[in-house]
């Protein structure tokens, strides 16, 4: 259903969010990599984030 409300934004709007579609992927690559093997609490919690946001634009509910 949020495919249907992404496109009332603004265009502006629009742009940042699919700009942060396409760039979340690699971020979370790296995140997760650098978990692995330098695990810290912060990085955990970061990684935990940057999945979260990864699930809810596959999902579509942003």
């Amino acid at each position: 259903m949020a495919q249907f409300y992404r496109y009332r934004l603004p265009p502006w709007l629009r742009k940042c969010i699919f700009t942060i579609e396409r760039c979340i992927l690699p971020i979370m690559i790296f995140q997760l990599i650098r978990t692995l093997l330098f695990p810290t609490t912060l990085d955990v919690f970061l990684a935990g984030a940057i999945v979260g946001i990864f699930i809810a634009f596959y999902l579509e509910w942003i």
